[in-house]
């Protein structure tokens, strides 16, 4: 399985991430990788950790599995984050000089899910603050618009603007202290989207401040599997804040310190 990048990062691709605020990089991890992951997602699907949700409403007859910190409690997952090239490729891409992992978690949307991820930041769900902070979406299947490919509103990123957390469930909530995600597909005459089809070892790499969502999974056959990874790079720093996304444990780290912990270490440096 490779440790590194399949290939080098182009300048044309650190560019178009800066300028986008999402970037699609193929066959960057080889079919050993995706295999790996599989098998772990299957066995943590049927036996899944305490931080798992089932994101599906009543009446769907799909299923939207997710489950969150699959790292520190399975070491195939940890191998994953700590031998994989997934760092060095939020490390390049972002131009930072170190990346802590912030968590690692399977969404997978199974053949005739018609639950939609709603349209959403990253990073202001999670108690850190800072702006190098990405995440990693890994394709383990071939994904079309069709079976749920991720819709990036092109240069959100950059509007300056952070919004609430939106909870995916009916029965979570989250803090109201920030204004709502606006009405995007109201919007969609005067936006520009970004929507990316995958191979399995394909990947996409998007800002913490990207507004992005997804359809469901139309197809009655394929399914939608990914293993994604949250990274942190330079001035990234710890921010609790009541009603937002429990982490696994509480850091034992100040408000305001560098993510150097047990439950967000250092895993790659320049």
């Amino acid at each position: 399985m490779n440790k590194h990048p399949a290939r080098a990062v182009t300048q044309s691709e650190v560019e178009t991430y800066a300028r986008d605020g999402v970037v699609i990089l193929k066959s960057m991890f080889d079919p050993e990788w995706v295999e790996h992951l599989r098998v772990q997602a299957e066995r943590d699907m049927s036996a899944p950790g305490n931080m798992k949700h089932e994101l599906a409403e009543s009446g769907d007859p799909g299923r939207f599995f997710t489950d969150t910190f699959l790292w520190p409690r399975n070491p195939e997952f940890e191998s994953f984050v700590f031998e994989s090239p997934a760092a060095e490729l939020a490390g390049t891409i972002m131009g930072s000089s170190r990346i802590n992992i912030v968590f690692d978690q399977l969404l997978i949307k199974e053949p005739g899910t018609r639950q939609r991820t709603v349209w959403h930041q990253d990073v202001t769900y999670w108690p850190i603050i800072g702006q190098e902070v990405c995440t990693l979406w890994l394709a383990l299947d071939p994904v079309t618009a069709n079976t749920g490919a991720v819709e990036f509103v092109k240069g959100s990123h950059a509007w300056g603007q952070r919004y609430g957390p939106i909870a995916f469930r009916p029965d979570l909530d989250y803090a109201k202290e920030l204004q709502p995600v606006p009405d995007i597909d109201a919007m969609r005459g005067e936006l520009e989207f970004l929507q990316f089809e995958f191979e399995p070892g394909d990947c996409t790499i998007h800002h913490g401040m990207m507004v992005h969502g997804a359809p469901g999974n139309a197809s009655g056959t394929w399914r939608r599997r990914a293993h994604v990874t949250r990274w942190a790079g330079d001035g990234v720093v710890y921010d609790p804040r009541p009603g937002i996304q429990p982490m696994l444990w509480e850091p034992a780290i100040a408000p305001g310190a560098a993510l150097d912990c047990d439950l967000w270490p250092e895993i790659w440096r320049r």
